[in-house]
C-alpha cells in the first residue's frame, strides 16, 4: 500500500480556473493530455510523427493568419510607395489592360493599380505608364512597391514567430539557435523567391480579372504559404534533425575510426563532436520523459478523484457494488501514487542531465 495519501494526490493538480467556462476545458485537455501520453508510450515512432506534423501544420497555419491579418491593413503604412512600380525581370505576357498596357510575368511582380472610371484595372508596370495612367484621372489602388515591402514585412514577422514556435515546441531541438536561424534565414529568403516567381504569373492574371485586393491578398498568403509550408517541413528535417539519429552517426563515425586506427586526433575530434550530441539527444529525451510523466500523472489524478466524486453521489447501490466501487478506488490510488514516483524519477533524470552540462569542447 502506498504511502501518500489524498492530499498527496490534490497537490499534484494545478488549480483548475474560478471561471467555470475555462475550467470546463482544462479538465478537457488534462484528460487528453493523458490519453495521448498513454498512446504514445505504447507507439512511440508513430506519436512522435503524429505530433511533429500536427503541430508543425498548427504553428505554419496560424502564422499564415496572423500574416494575412497584417496584410490586411500594413500596405497603408507604405501608401505613399502604391505609385513606384516593382517589376523584375519585365517578361510580357500575351494579355493586356484596359488601357492596352502589357501584363508582365516577373519574380517580383507588383506593378500599380488603377481603375478607370469605367471600374476597369489598369496596371502600370513601368514610371511612365503611371504617369499616364495619372494624368488621365485613375484612381490609384493597394499596390506597387509599397505592397511588396507590406507582404515582406507580414511574412519576416510571421516566420519570427514560427522559427522559435517550431524549434522549440515541434521539434525540441537543442542545436546552436544562431546557426539554426541563419540557415533558417537562409531557407526563408531562397523559398521567398521561388513562391515570388510562381506569384508573378498568377498576380496579373487576378489582377486583370479585377479581383479584389483583399480576396488577391488572401489567395496570395494561402499560396505562397502552403508552397512554403511544404517546403519548411523538409527544411525543419535538416536544420532541426533527430538528436537520437545525430548521436548514433556521430557514435558510428567515432567507432570507425577507433577501428581503422586512425590519427589520434581525429578520434579525439570525433568523441568530443559524438559525446556534444548524445549529450542533447539524452537531454531532449529526458525533457519528453518528464512532460509526458507530468501529463499521466495528472491524467490518474483526475480519474481516481473523478471515480470518488462518482461514489458520493451513488444512490442506492448494492454491497457488492459497493465493494467493487472501493477496489476500482485503490487500484486508481495505487496508479496515481505510482505515477508521482514515476514523476519524480523524470524530473531527476532531466535536471540531472541539465546539471551535469554539455560536455567541454576542447
Amino acid at each position: 500500500m502506498s504511502e501518500y495519501t489524498e492530499k498527496d494526490l490534490e497537490q499534484q493538480l494545478k488549480p483548475l480556473s474560478k471561471n467555470g467556462f475555462v475550467a470546463f476545458f482544462q479538465k478537457i485537455w488534462r484528460w487528453w493530455l493523458g490519453v495521448w501520453y498513454n498512446f504514445a508510450e505504447k507507439h512511440p515512432k508513430l506519436s512522435n510523427i503524429i505530433y511533429m506534423v500536427f503541430f508543425f501544420i498548427v504553428f505554419s497555419e496560424g502564422v499564415t493568419i496572423i500574416q494575412f491579418i497584417i496584410m490586411t491593413f500594413l500596405p497603408y503604412a507604405f501608401a505613399g510607395m502604391w505609385s513606384t512600380p516593382f517589376v523584375w525581370p519585365a517578361v510580357a505576357l500575351p494579355w493586356q489592360d484596359a488601357a492596352g498596357n502589357a501584363l508582365n510575368y516577373a519574380i517580383f511582380n507588383e506593378p500599380v493599380k488603377f481603375l478607370d472610371a469605367a471600374g476597369d484595372t489598369i496596371l502600370a508596370s513601368t514610371q511612365a505608364q503611371v504617369e499616364a495612367a495619372k494624368a488621365a484621372g485613375y484612381t490609384l489602388q493597394v499596390a506597387g512597391l509599397g505592397n511588396f515591402i507590406a507582404f515582406e514585412i507580414a511574412t519576416f514577422l510571421a516566420q519570427c514567430i514560427n522559427f522559435p514556435l517550431q524549434r522549440n515546441i515541434t521539434y525540441r531541438s537543442h542545436g546552436n539557435p544562431w546557426y539554426q536561424a541563419m540557415w533558417y534565414f537562409i531557407g526563408w529568403v531562397l523559398i521567398s523567391i521561388f513562391t515570388n516567381a510562381v506569384w508573378g504569373i498568377i498576380n496579373p492574371i487576378l489582377m486583370w480579372w479585377n479581383w479584389n485586393e483583399v480576396v488577391i491578398g488572401l489567395l496570395k498568403t494561402v499560396l505562397t504559404g502552403g508552397v512554403s509550408m511544404l517546403i519548411f517541413f523538409f527544411v525543419f528535417m535538416v536544420i532541426f534533425p533527430d538528436n537520437n539519429k545525430v548521436a548514433a552517426k556521430k557514435k558510428a563515425k567515432y567507432e570507425k575510426l577507433v577501428a581503422a586506427n586512425a590519427p589520434q586526433e581525429q578520434i579525439d575530434a570525433a568523441r568530443a563532436e559524438y559525446e556534444l550530441a548524445q549529450y542533447k539527444a539524452d537531454l531532449s529525451n529526458a525533457e519528453k520523459e518528464a512532460h509526458a510523466a507530468a501529463s499521466q500523472l495528472n491524467s490518474k489524478v483526475m480519474k481516481y478523484f473523478a471515480h470518488v466524486r462518482k461514489m458520493e453521489k451513488a444512490k442506492d447501490v448494492t454491497e457488492e457494488q459497493k465493494q467493487a466501487d472501493e477496489a476500482k478506488a485503490k487500484e486508481l490510488f495505487e496508479a496515481a501514487a505510482q505515477a508521482i514516483d514515476a514523476k519524480k524519477e523524470k524530473d531527476e533524470a532531466y535536471e540531472a542531465i541539465k546539471e551535469k552540462g554539455a560536455p567541454v569542447q576542447a
